[in-house]
């Protein structure tokens, strides 16, 4: 019997010292969400259009002290766009304690989606971000606040007509450290 509850004592310490024993680890992989809010506008060749936008979307990361790469994928929708993007995103960030200040690039593309209902094309996108990382200390979780511009060249081409779309947004970035 006491062979049983030293068993299942030994269990639990090996579940939670895994935790910290990645804490002296010089890289933090992670998994997270984002939702940002802002405007797109689309350079047509008779006149641009701006609307409102929203973005949802989810990443996956590698943060080590000086720099992060993240995948990325995310969904835009306007009044009248609904977009898929993957990216690939690349941070440099200042090692400070609690707030990190950060400037981050990204290239992807834009997979599909729709756009007056016209088909969109796969085309190359970019993005810039500037934002602060918080650190909550006690749990595992870090809180991105940026701002984001992204441009998409060549959305779709229907007779010679080549529209560019330039989207911009504050966006919020909930991460999980495992």
């Amino acid at each position: 019997m006491k062979l049983k509850y030293a068993g299942i004592l030994t269990a639990i310490s090996a579940i939670f010292s895994i935790n910290n024993a990645n804490a002296g680890a010089l890289f933090d992989l992670y998994a997270g969400a984002t939702v940002g809010a802002g405007a797109a506008t689309m350079f047509l060749e008779e006149k641009d259009e701006t609307h409102s936008a929203q973005s949802y979307g989810a990443v996956v990361g590698l943060d080590i002290p000086v720099f992060r790469f993240e995948l990325e994928y995310d969904y835009l929708q306007t009044d009248s766009a609904n977009l898929h993007l993957g990216m690939i995103n690349i941070y440099g960030k200042m090692p400070t304690p609690v707030i990190q200040p950060y400037l981050g690039v990204g290239a992807g593309n834009v997979f599909g989606g729709k756009y007056n209902d016209i088909d969109v094309e796969s085309v190359m996108a970019y993005q810039g971000m500037l934002g602060v990382t918080f650190d909550i200390p006690v749990l595992p979780i870090k809180v991105d606040a940026e701002g984001r511009a992204l441009y998409a060249p060549n959305l779709y081409d229907v007779a010679n007509v080549k529209p560019d779309l330039l989207q911009y947004e504050l966006r919020l970035k909930l991460r999980y450290i495992f």
